[in-house]
C-alpha cells in the first residue's frame, strides 16, 4: 500500500505534527480544521524581541505546510491578529492574493490546483 500524496505540516507554537492526505481539497480541509483554531484563540498581543517590537500582524503563530507532487511547497501561516495568509515556495515564500470573496484557504486551493 502506498503513502498518500500530500504531507501535511502543522507547526503550532513549538508542537510540530505530521499528516498525510489523499487529495489536494481534504490536505487543504484538513489544514483548516487545524488553524481556524488556532486563529479564534489569537490574542492580537504584540511582543517584544531583544531590540525590536513586534505588531500581531508580524508574528506567526501557526503555520501549517502542504508538500505534495512535484515537489510542490505551500502553506498557511496564521498571524498573531488571527488573520491567516497563503504562500507557495520552497526557499523563497510568495504570498498569495486573494480574490474578492476568497479566504486564504481558497485562495491556496485555486493555485494548486491551476
Amino acid at each position: 500500500m502506498s503513502r498518500p500524496p500530500w504531507k501535511l505540516l502543522l507547526r503550532i507554537g513549538p508542537r510540530v505534527v505530521q499528516e498525510r492526505a489523499e487529495t489536494l481539497p481534504e490536505a487543504i480541509n484538513d489544514l483548516r480544521i487545524s488553524l481556524v483554531a488556532v486563529a479564534a484563540e489569537a490574542t492580537g498581543e504584540p511582543a517584544s524581541a531583544l531590540f525590536r517590537d513586534y505588531d500581531a500582524v508580524q508574528q506567526v503563530i501557526a503555520r501549517g505546510e502542504l508538500r505534495g507532487p512535484g515537489r510542490v511547497r505551500a502553506g498557511i501561516d496564521v498571524r498573531g491578529d488571527g488573520s491567516s495568509e497563503a504562500w507557495t515556495g520552497r526557499i523563497t515564500k510568495q504570498v498569495v492574493a486573494q480574490q474578492a470573496g476568497e479566504d486564504a484557504y481558497q485562495a491556496l486551493e485555486r493555485v494548486l490546483s491551476a
